[in-house]
């Protein structure tokens, strides 16, 4: 695999240009980060191994504390043959309010055969009149597989804020060998009646996607993952849904809380990390100093 070369930068007065490159490779029974390339406001922090030297763990920064209209960030990540990795965020991503301009983040992920990808951020909270667009897309080889997430909360709700103006799209893509496993588009024009229709967000200020894609589920892994959320009877307030892809496995939530959207998300991880890559979840180091409600 190579390595592209960095992207020329903008004007500042149109924001941040920000590049990040990761390249992770498996040597002698250990996942390392072989290449790190980042232009500000992406850095990475050093990797960690909470769960041996198998599994890569790091943790992407954004030194700028939020994203502005004009702003473009691009991401991306490279795993050799039989690496894993596991990629979150040290914060909650912010998304402030547009000056008229669009910010963008970009991330291309090439995965080699027999690799995995967990890629695992915090959640992304766009402000009221915020204009964003988010692009993934990953490449799988034969026998790859990736495991990833998403989390959104519109309008900063704990101030009484709804997300009614402002524009929010994101785009996920995972191919094989020129087939397409998974194409997911998700738009949210901000307005009030989008915001409290049934069609939309139903009142509720969260939404979120977990997918593993890769490698066919079995049924049961369904209505396993359902059973968590029924277990939760009396105790969440939200809606969720699961159900098989063509290659893999899907999870939607829609609610109130962010942390009640993670903690049913990373039950469902526990379930497939043990189910189809036979390890229990290990928390990032970096979640634990997370307190928010």
């Amino acid at each position: 695999m190579q390595v592209t070369n960095s992207p020329p930068d903008l004007n500042p007065s149109c924001g941040w240009h920000g590049t990040l490159q990761l390249v992770f490779a498996r040597q002698r029974e250990a996942t390392q980060l072989m290449h790190e390339y980042g232009k500000a406001p992406l850095k990475v922090q050093r990797p960690f191994y909470p769960e041996g030297s198998e599994v890569c763990h790091s943790a992407i920064l954004h030194t700028a504390g939020g994203i502005v209209g004009g702003d473009r960030l691009s991401l991306n990540l490279q795993l050799q043959p039989d690496a894993h990795a596991l990629v979150t965020t040290v914060a909650a991503a912010k998304v402030y309010r547009s000056n008229g301009l669009e910010a963008k983040q970009t991330i291309q992920v090439e995965i080699a055969p027999g690799a995995c990808l967990e890629w695992l951020p915090l959640e992304t909270i766009v402000f009221n009149q915020a204009t964003y667009r988010q692009e993934m897309r990953i490449e799988l080889a034969p026998g790859a597989s990736w495991l990833g997430w998403e989390m959104t909360r519109f309008g900063r709700s704990a101030r009484g804020e709804q997300f009614v103006a402002g524009n929010w799209r994101s785009h996920t893509e995972v191919w094989q060998q020129g087939r397409p496993l998974w194409c997911d588009r998700q738009w949210v024009p901000g307005s009030k009646e989008l915001f409290d229709s049934p069609h939309g967000l139903a009142g509720w200020p969260v939404v979120g996607s977990f997918a593993f894609v890769g490698r066919p589920v079995e049924p049961d892994l369904v209505e396993k993952a359902r059973a968590l959320w029924d277990s939760y009877s009396g105790k969440m307030t939200g809606e969720t849904g699961a159900t098989r892809l063509m290659s893999g496995f899907l999870c939607r939530y829609r609610g109130r809380s962010t942390m009640e959207a993670r903690q049913w998300f990373i039950a469902i991880w526990h379930l497939v990390r043990t189910h189809d890559l036979h390890r229990p979840a290990c928390i990032p180091r970096v979640w634990q100093l997370e307190q928010r409600c």
